[in-house]
């Protein structure tokens, strides 16, 4: 078989908020914005990677649910307990700089895990858990 991983979706609560942060904060680039106002879908991803991309959705868009089920989804989202991706980099303190001087909601500085792996933690604007780990040898 033949598979690969080609996108992976998070939940937006502010497409311009989410589309700043991963556009200019983490430099990836944007593929596809379609919709309009709070009915965005947006795709970014990395510029070396163009087989592998994020898309940023809506929270909820369509999906029938009552309003306490809203509610307890953007709290999920919120608190970074509902959606998250792992990234990485050969550069974790260097991105982890950018990413507090632009203000972004720190969870963990760069530390090294008892298992093993150097990683920090953020959110992005909509609250989503983003890990962060150093890659280690050499780059592609």
């Amino acid at each position: 078989m033949d598979i690969t991983i080609h996108s992976s979706f998070l939940p937006h609560v502010d497409a311009e908020a989410s589309l700043a942060f991963y556009r200019d904060v983490l430099g990836f680039e944007v593929r596809l914005d379609v919709g309009y106002g709070d009915m965005r879908w947006i795709t970014v991803g990395p510029a070396d990677q163009p087989d592998t991309a994020i898309v940023l959705h809506p929270v909820l868009a369509g999906n029938g649910i009552t309003d306490e089920e809203r509610d307890t989804l953007l709290g999920l989202i919120a608190n970074g307990a509902y959606f998250g991706v792992n990234l990485a980099t050969h550069d974790l303190d260097g991105v982890f700089a950018a990413i507090e001087a632009s203000g972004g909601d720190v969870v963990q500085e760069p530390i090294m895990q008892d298992y093993g792996i150097r990683d920090a933690a953020v959110r992005d604007p909509a609250g989503n858990l983003i890990r962060i780990q150093q890659l280690t040898g050499e780059r592609n």
